[in-house]
């Protein structure tokens, strides 16, 4: 039996991600797939349409065996971050492979990307270039010398899973898939279109059934976008030492106050605030750290528990067979930061969207597919 991670966000899940689903089912039969998913708030600062308890009902049902939470803590950082820990909690569980969606679907290259990034001379080439007015993605290209998109996300996080993998020396093979969408397209009608593009027909008001299944359409919930916008306005212009919150570095904390005090929707102020060095997806993930009280001196270095969302029934054999082995505990530490910032996050996600998923927090009851 072949032990398949899986690391999503699902928001929401999508006709592409259940061809993701299919695809490794057909290349391997008798896989176990094991799912690490991020739940309230996302890797790019996003806040997720669907509900964390739906996301794992939707996995279940639609092939995945066992569903593990990635802590907003990690799930909110960067690709390096948000990666190391998704591939250290799936370690944990003993998978075999990694299977992720890749637009260059070229596992060769990427691992030839990952020795010229982790080399210092190209991290002292991307500070220079930097330091000259480029932007990040721009900065990334020119730096290297083989020719790579770095405007493609799911590669970049492909470089990242590489990253872990090598770094931890875990016994884990990657494995790509073509990605059949392009992440900036937002406007594709094709059947397999990415979540950003639906995201974006759902905030113009078009039909999105043809992109999604039923199921996962019935789970998108409408965010309360002017709220979340005054909530982030009285935490920036009501705290003091901002600097103190997770990514709010190099000062920037004095224009995160000056820029809010002329802003009046939170498109305008990340766009305000927003500079070739400052990205739009750096800013948003900035605001969830500010809004979830995320600080730096939270930003724990080693899991303290991993929590199981879900199981089918092979699932639940599988769990079985390897508790004892996976050297980490598996019931939530109520005393750790990781829980406490989920119920911070569970809160603020039941304010914006009128859930109640703080009470699916504290139950800690893993959903069970029978």
């Amino acid at each position: 039996m072949e032990r398949i991670g899986i690391i999503c966000e699902y928001n929401p899940f999508h006709n592409g991600h259940l061809y993701h689903i299919k695809k490794i089912k057909s290349l391997y039969p008798d896989s176990l797939l094991i799912l690490v998913l991020n739940g309230y708030f996302l890797e790019r600062g996003e806040v997720s349409l669907v509900s964390k308890e739906e996301k794992t009902k939707i996995a279940l049902e639609f092939g995945i065996d066992l569903v593990l939470e990635l802590p907003v803590l990690y799930g909110t950082q960067s690709a390096d971050i948000f990666a190391n820990t998704a591939i250290t909690i799936l370690n944990y569980f003993k998978v075999d492979k990694l299977i992720f969606g890749s637009e260059v679907n070229n596992i060769s290259l990427l691992n030839k990307l990952v020795d010229e990034i982790e080399n210092p001379n190209y991290q002292n080439k991307v500070k220079e270039l930097l330091g000259q007015g480029l932007n990040y993605p721009t900065a990334l290209a020119k730096a290297i010398s083989l020719d790579f998109d770095f405007n493609h996300p799911n590669d970049l996080l492909a470089i990242s899973y590489l990253k872990a993998i090598r770094k931890n020396q875990f016994n884990i093979t990657p494995i790509s898939i073509k990605r059949t969408s392009a992440y900036h397209d937002l406007e594709s009608k094709e059947q397999i279109v990415s979540a950003s593009n639906i995201r974006n027909k759902i905030l113009k008001n078009e039909d999105i059934s043809a992109y999604l299944p039923k199921k996962s359409q019935n789970a998108l919930l409408p965010m309360n976008q002017e709220l979340y916008f005054k909530l982030l306005k009285n935490k920036i212009l009501t705290t003091p030492h901002l600097e103190e919150f997770l990514t709010v570095d190099e000062g920037i904390e004095n224009r995160l106050v000056e820029q809010m005090k002329n802003s009046y929707s939170l498109d305008e102020f990340i766009k305000n605030v927003k500079t070739k060095r400052y990205t739009y997806n750096k800013i948003c993930r900035m605001c969830t750290h500010i809004l979830l009280g995320i600080r730096k001196k939270d930003n724990i270095e080693k899991l303290s528990y991993i929590k199981i969302l879900g199981f089918s029934n092979r699932g639940q054999e599988y769990l079985k067979t390897i508790r004892e082995d996976i050297n980490m505990q598996t019931q939530v530490d109520k005393n750790s930061i990781e829980y406490k910032l989920e119920l911070n996050a569970a809160i603020l996600y039941d304010l914006l969207f009128n859930t109640n998923t703080y009470n699916f927090e504290i139950k800690n009851q893993p959903i069970q597919k029978l």
